[in-house]
């Protein structure tokens, strides 16, 4: 086994003080051991790059079940195998990008056993995360990084990546030439959608707070966009999708499926717009927890679906696509080292991203290429 470091710096959740309003637990880096010798089946992962998900936030929020403190922070990441506990591991020095979820497997439906999902960070099942220098992890739960990716936007991908490829294309099964709708774009998983759908052959379109939101998603390939502060983005975005008609038989066009993240109202504000046995995929509910689903839905056989994450099946299916079509996950803001990490949860709160937080760890580590 390569020689190690005793010990690795880590990100880790400690309780918020008793006296604190509103409650916002720390985020305080820690010197902690690396676990030797390794167990049978463990690696070592020097991590080059960490991203930050909106369940970061959450865990600091209180708003998060499962919560564990003292537990390093962090879903996504990616490096190097550094050590593994058989010598002649395939795996060493390869770069590989962590599974960020445990206990789905394949099941189309769910979780096998919900009672045994978890996601890596701030919780106990599994009890690691990836905001550290070194991650032990089990080598079956670690994934080859595709080699047009460099580490930083490799751990841009993981879980937000899985999440959109499970709404589009296990749930809302977007294919060639449908109309799609992704709404709140600017967030991870609402770009990764974007970028498979349109990899797919669909006509996206997409809603923002942002008119330089709408701008930077049409650089990448969507068809529209309308803002969802007016009242009326509904009828706007039936007037732009009208005018890409050129079906000739004077019925107007419709969406097929929407990817949602907003929840509340979506079912009556798109029930006009999308056609009769469509799709909305519901991944996220940042405008109301509650959706409204109405006999005006039921009339036109409209199917709500709810979607988080994916199985790793998922995961694979999606990196393999991502791997033919070189898709390049979307960066926002990259930062330097964990002491740049209060940075990135205040740059989670106001929300203003386009794309992934990233916290780089190594520049030797960030290798590969990324055809940007």
């Amino acid at each position: 086994m390569t020689s190690l470091p005793e010990t690795t710096r880590a990100l880790v959740v400690k309780q918020s003080p008793p006296d604190r309003n509103p409650l916002y637990h720390d985020a305080v880096i820690e010197e902690r051991a690396i676990p030797t010798p390794l167990k049978e089946g463990q690696v070592v992962v020097k991590m080059g790059a960490v991203a930050f998900n909106r369940r970061d936030l959450w865990i600091r929020l209180g708003q998060y079940p499962g919560i564990s403190f003292g537990a390093t922070f962090g879903s996504d990441g990616a490096g190097k195998v550094v050590a593994s506990a058989d010598p002649n591991d395939p795996l060493l020095h390869k770069r590989v990008f962590l599974i960020p979820i445990r206990g789905w497997e394949s099941s189309l439906d769910a979780p096998e056993k919900m009672s045994e999902f978890g996601t890596v960070g701030g919780g106990t099942r599994p009890p690691i995360g990836t905001f550290a220098e070194y991650v032990v992890v089990e080598r079956d739960q670690v994934l080859q990084t595709p080699e047009h990716l460099d580490d930083v936007h490799m751990a841009a991908w993981p879980l937000g990546g899985v999440t959109a490829w499970r709404a589009a294309i296990v749930h809302a099964q977007v294919t060639e030439g449908q109309n799609v709708l992704i709404t709140g774009i600017g967030g991870g998983v609402a770009l990764t959608a974007l970028q498979i759908c349109i990899a797919k052959g669909a006509n996206v379109y997409v809603t923002s707070g942002s008119e330089d939101k709408i701008q930077r998603a049409l650089a990448l390939g969507a068809r529209g966009g309308v803002i969802y502060k007016s009242k009326d983005w509904p009828s706007q975005l039936a007037k732009l999708i009208g005018q890409y008609s050129n079906s000739g038989s004077g019925t107007p066009v419709q969406l097929d499926s929407v990817i949602d993240s907003g929840g509340g109202d979506i079912m009556a504000q798109v029930n006009k717009i999308l056609k009769p046995g469509g799709k909305v995929v519901v991944y996220g509910m940042t405008a109301n927890p509650k959706i409204s689903f109405t006999m005006r839905e039921v009339l036109k056989h409209h199917r709500l679906i709810g979607s988080t994450m994916g199985s790793l099946k998922d995961l694979k299916d999606a990196t393999t696509f991502i791997t033919k079509h070189e898709i390049v996950p979307v960066v926002s803001h990259v930062l330097q080292g964990l002491e740049a990490a209060e940075e990135g949860f205040l740059l989670l709160q106001r929300g203003e991203q386009f794309g992934k937080i990233i916290i780089r760890l190594e520049d030797e580590s960030v290798q590969g290429k990324a055809n940007l």
